[in-house]
């Protein structure tokens, strides 16, 4: 219960401290996500996806909502998960600019485990994505996911375990020319992370972290809070 008070307290300064009216740049953002994850019973079919709302600053000024979810596929004997999805995406501009673009977007994804020693738990994510943005020609993106979680007062993450959260995720897109006279490089965005989590049951985990999302113009700090969900 203490572990679980920290997380309250420190993602309810987080969001006062962060509140600006006129949100620019340097303001400290934060992003609230729910992630969820089911196997069918008795099958190798499942449902993955996750619910989150961006902001430039702390709540009140959109960066983005976005609705994703993808049905997977484990292969019998094995620890990779195959999965094919469809997101929709709102996305805002920062400060009193009120305009919205949409986005739907058509994705394919590999999840590899991998485990080293007793208390490094990795994925590999590979995602290539088939983006149609409101008013921009038809554009590709691919993208790769590094993350480790280091459980700290077990072997293994269950309830009652605090863990370390760590990921590091590259974007590059596949095309440069993107309509309307306009392109974008081709490395699109890097993201880092670092993190704490907590096992509040087997199947529901809290995190708090801080993530440098970074292009080739700019860069933009925020404060991350995630439930995950296996059931």
């Amino acid at each position: 219960m203490k572990s679980i008070k920290i997380f309250i307290i420190l993602f309810l300064c987080s969001s006062t401290a962060a509140i600006a009216q006129n949100t620019t740049e340097n303001d400290l953002g934060a992003w609230y996500m729910y992630f969820y994850n089911t196997k069918l019973k008795n099958s190798s079919l499942g449902i993955q996806g996750d619910l989150q709302y961006r902001n430039f600053n702390a709540i009140g000024d959109l960066e983005q909502f976005l609705v994703r979810s993808a049905a997977t596929y484990s292969p019998k004997n094995s620890n990779i998960t195959l999965a094919l999805g469809y997101a929709n995406i709102t996305s805002g501009k920062i400060g009193e600019n009120d305009d919205t673009r949409n986005e739907n977007r058509i994705y394919q994804e590999v999840l590899l485990p991998q485990k080293i020693g007793k208390r490094l738990y990795f994925t590999h994510r590979f995602r290539y994505e088939q983006r149609f943005v409101e008013n921009q020609d038809f554009r590709t993106r691919f993208r790769y996911n590094l993350a480790a979680n280091i459980p700290i007062n077990s072997n293994k993450i269950e309830k009652n375990t605090l863990y370390v959260a760590l990921y590091n995720e590259i974007f590059l897109n596949g095309e440069k020319n993107i309509g309307n006279n306009s392109t974008v490089n081709v490395f699109d965005r890097n993201r880092l992370y670092v993190g704490l989590g907590y096992g509040i049951t087997n199947k529901i985990r809290a995190q708090i972290g801080f993530i440098n999302q970074s292009t080739e113009n700019a860069a933009k700090d925020q404060l991350q809070f995630s439930i995950h969900h296996n059931f």
